[in-house]
């Protein structure tokens, strides 16, 4: 049974920090696979520097299609929404749990709210969390801290974010050595964040 690690995001755009934790995780941890999951827009929200689903869907595709323990997914894309995150779980699992183990992949600072997730007790009790380490002053709750199915995992600290990636870019500045190649090439070619 392959153990998958679900790396939830906007990916608006993916950037070489997400692509390190992945990477990092598939290959120093007991993770398979690490599938990104690429979270719709949401029609009650129109975020204006959020692109459609299908470019940042495209963009992961783009970033991951040469590291075959890497994959996109859009597997939100057709579920209701707003959507939460034991919805996903519960939708693939019954997808696919004859032959995976999800699991979940987030920042250490996602565990300051991670109390205010919908059924966040079923996911502990059914899913493994990989936590990586985010500079923050977020205090991570005592109940947290020591979890049986929360794994802290050493991955490098990155400080690189796609909100800085997109204003740098609108700003003029290159910010082609924090994308993958052919992310950079799909962004420079749509001509996405420039105004």
């Amino acid at each position: 049974m392959k153990r998958i690690g679900l790396f939830f995001g906007t990916f608006n755009p993916i950037h070489v920090g997400h692509m390190v934790i992945a990477n990092y995780l598939v290959e120093f941890s007991d993770l398979d696979e690490v599938w990104f999951v690429v979270t719709p827009r949401s029609p009650f929200k129109t975020k204006q520097t959020l692109l459609e689903d299908h470019h940042r869907y495209q963009m992961v595709y783009e970033a991951t299609k040469d590291y075959p323990k890497l994959k996109p997914s859009n597997i939100e894309f057709d579920l209701p929404q707003p959507n939460y995150t034991i919805n996903t779980l519960v939708y693939l699992e019954e997808k696919y749990g004859e032959e995976h183990r999800f699991c979940l992949i987030m920042g250490e600072d996602n565990l300051k709210s991670f109390h205010k997730w919908k059924n966040y007790q079923v996911i502990l009790e059914r899913y493994d969390l990989y936590v990586y380490p985010r500079i923050s002053e977020a205090k991570v709750p005592e109940q947290f801290k020591s979890h049986s199915k929360i794994n802290r995992v050493d991955a490098p600290i990155m400080e690189i974010s796609s909100t800085f990636i997109r204003t740098q870019h609108k700003a003029g500045k290159n910010i082609r050595p924090m994308l993958p190649h052919e992310v950079w090439n799909y962004l420079d070619e749509m001509n996405f964040y420039r105004s």
